[in-house]
């Protein structure tokens, strides 16, 4: 697919992301209504500002203070609200770019292009998020104060009315795109070597697992969380560290537990299990959908791989959880974990992607462009056939000699 035609998709979809994003902002000001309140219950009220708030325009509750400044502290706070949206636009657009040519929605290629594109938009959700961060923190007055904790919970917040706003978008950015490429030749799966696509996979999901496994332990956690530097806006950088590092939080089972209560933390640990699984398969699969496996491509494979396993572990744990608890726990784990861990996804995943594809290259397991077959080698031409020497002629029979 050309750029041209990969362009009226990716628009399409920057503008219908912004466009619900802004929606739902807005929207949040009709649940500080009494009627709300009464119809929907103060819990749902609850957890919906929770999801709504960080794209609204109003700050929440008394995010901006009062005094002789409150109209300035309130149009920085729409500056950054604007920045937020703008950047939204901005960083969507690239991504879903490079992804609707790199993976054309034809030939079974429709649930792959969708889900990577609905992991962009969740990626250009946390961005614009931390792009803005700094106007927000500003306009409530406390710029200077633990800036960097507040970074880290600007970036992971709305993630989860994001990944609802993400995934709208994708079934539009993938259709139009699919209108977008009738009449253009479908390409083909490229030949990729099966070992070396293992193997590439495998060292990419190891850098994924680094994060899952060793740093997300409860004890290594806590060491990056206490990681201090002497005083200034860059003291007390755990929070963010842990936001663009971690992708999950687990620990060992309780001391003396046997029989249930190790099953039970088994079966919670199997939703990292997922995560890995989904991550492997996907980076195993994607040199030979790729048009072609260039590094962009698949750095932005790798992370649209880790956020679509973080979804897939976290409706799983959401699962273990319901039916663990009858039900009752399901909602407010799902509440606080959907979408979360993107940031890191985006540390991770990249690398993940990088390393998979210098891996592929190094294995000699380069796959050649989709649709393209291998030309086969010229056919050895004959020797050239030596000239046949002249023979001399017989001479005939002349006339009758005269003899004697």
């Amino acid at each position: 697919m050309t750029y041209r035609r990969a362009a009226i998709p990716a628009l399409t979809g920057a503008l219908l992301l912004t466009a619900l994003l802004w929606w739902a902002g807005a929207s949040a000001s009709a649940l500080h209504l009494q009627g709300a309140t009464d119809t929907l219950g103060g819990r749902t009220v609850a957890d919906l500002q929770y999801w709504l708030s960080p794209w609204s325009y109003d700050p929440p509750g008394s995010g901006v203070p009062g005094g002789a400044d409150v109209a300035r502290y309130r149009t920085l706070y729409r500056t950054g609200m604007q920045i937020r949206f703008a950047a939204v636009f901005v960083l969507f657009v690239p991504g879903a770019l490079l992804l609707v040519r790199r993976l054309p929605p034809v030939k079974g290629r429709m649930p792959v292009a969708m889900s990577a594109v609905w992991a962009w938009g969740m990626a250009a959700g946390a961005l614009a998020s931390t792009v803005s961060a700094p106007w927000l923190i500003a306009s409530h007055g406390r710029g200077s104060y633990r800036i960097l904790p507040q970074l880290a919970g600007m970036a992971s917040s709305g993630q989860q009315i994001t990944v609802i706003a993400s995934f709208v978008t994708a079934v539009a950015t993938v259709l139009v795109a699919r209108i977008a490429t009738e009449g253009s030749a479908a390409p083909g799966p490229a030949a990729v070597s099966p070992r070396a696509a293992r193997l590439a996979a495998t060292a990419g999901t190891a850098l994924v697992a680094l994060s899952l496994v060793v740093l997300s332990y409860e004890s290594v956690a806590a060491s990056i969380q206490s990681v201090s530097v002497s005083g200034g806006l860059l003291a007390e950088p755990g929070d963010l560290l842990r936001a663009w590092l971690l992708l999950g939080g687990w620990s060992a089972p309780p001391s003396g537990a046997v029989g249930g209560s190790v099953g039970s933390w088994a079966l919670y640990r199997l939703a990292d299990v997922l995560l890995l699984v989904v991550v492997w398969w996907a980076l195993r699969l994607l040199p030979a959908l790729l048009t072609r496996a260039t590094v962009p491509a698949m750095a932005v494979g790798g992370f649209c791989a880790t956020v679509i396993g973080l979804l897939v572990s976290q409706l799983f744990q959401c699962a273990v959880i319901g039916a663990d608890t009858g039900g009752r726990w399901a909602w407010q784990y799902l509440n606080g974990a959907l979408g979360g861990h993107v940031p890191a996804a985006l540390t991770w995943g990249l690398l993940a992607g990088l390393t998979t594809v210098t891996v592929l290259r190094l294995a000699g397991g380069r796959p050649e462009a989709a649709g393209t077959v291998p030309s086969a080698p010229p056919a050895p031409s004959a020797p050239p056939v030596p000239p046949t020497p002249a023979v001399p002629p017989t001479p005939a029979d002349g006339p009758d000699r005269p003899v004697g």
